[in-house]
């Protein structure tokens, strides 16, 4: 009976010894007998127990790793504190477990030294504006040398640039007179387009009103054209009236009562006026005459 156990506790360890099971995207590498033999991929594994052991575990996500803060200085040499944050995967397995003793402190520290040769090739303003290109050159850099330890760096972003509280007020400055320049430019800008806009309205309102002025004049000129020809044809009627009566029988006498009545009151106006001197015409029988022809007419009529 004890022997039975003892064979059941033998089998059970030699089970766990010889069935692995590996998790999805993961890879476990094998030593037989201490020498590299493989690696287990995903999936129900089966090893030889007591020869073949799991010396090494490797995940194949793809790894954040924080690269620590650390002091660059610039081509024009100034400080820049620069931190960042590195993407890598281990793309083989065996390389990862023996390539390195520790791969990612290489991987952190040939990012920070990457990045600090980089940097120093760069003034200040152009490490803010190209980030991108210092990512790119720093991934190339680490990622010919990481091959050698089965990883691939997939990018480099940079989380932060800081310098110095100095360099920083200056920026800063800088950016205030910068913005206070293009504010004064903006205001000037506005200015004129208000000028422009005044002066534009104030034509075109004094083409409108000296438009509106020349049509009321020639509206004007037409009314008092009209009213001419209205008086002319007036006249002309009444005078082709008048010659025309005086054609009919007795129209000489009726003119000539007329004439007389005229004169008369034209005489009487005259004298009517004590400031006025009247000056009486010399030959008196014409105006006598005249009187006493509208006289005859008058009772001739009567």
């Amino acid at each position: 009976m004890e022997i039975s156990i003892v064979l059941f506790v033998i089998a059970v360890i030699f089970i766990f010894q010889s069935i692995k099971v590996v998790p999805q995207q993961n890879a476990w590498v094998i030593e037989r007998l201490g020498k590299y033999h493989g690696y287990l991929t995903p999936g129900l594994n089966i090893l030889v127990p007591f020869v073949d052991r799991v010396a090494y575990k490797h995940s194949l996500k793809e790894i954040p790793l924080d690269v620590p803060s650390q002091v660059c200085i610039t081509r024009d040499n100034t400080q820049l504190q620069v931190d960042g944050i590195l993407y890598f995967q281990v793309t083989d397995p065996m390389r990862a477990s023996y390539g390195s003793s520790n791969y990612i402190t290489a991987v952190t520290q040939l990012a920070q030294t990457s990045l600090r040769s980089v940097i120093g090739k760069l003034e200040l303003d152009k490490t803010f504006e190209e980030r991108d290109i210092i990512n790119a050159q720093v991934v190339q850099a680490i990622d010919e040398a990481a091959l050698n330890w089965g990883v691939k760096v997939l990018r480099y972003e940079i989380k932060d640039l800081t310098p110095p509280k100095e360099i920083l007020h200056a920026m800063q400055a800088q950016i205030t007179a910068e913005r206070e320049k293009r504010a004064l430019i903006a205001a000037s800008e506005g200015r004129r387009q208000e000028q422009i806009n005044i002066a534009t309205g104030e034509r075109e309102a004094f083409i409108a009103r000296s438009e509106g002025e020349k049509q009321a004049v020639i509206n004007k000129a037409l009314g008092e054209a009209a009213y001419i020809k209205a008086v002319a044809e007036a006249n002309a009627e009444a005078i082709e009236l008048v010659a025309s009566a005086i054609q009919k029988p007795g129209g000489e006498l009726a003119v000539q009562l007329k004439v007389a009545e005229k004169a008369v009151a034209a005489y009487s106006a005259v004298a009517a006026d004590a400031t006025t001197t009247l000056i009486v015409p010399s030959n008196m029988s014409e105006v006598a005459s005249l009187i006493g022809s509208a006289m005859a007419l008058v009772r001739h009529q009567k």
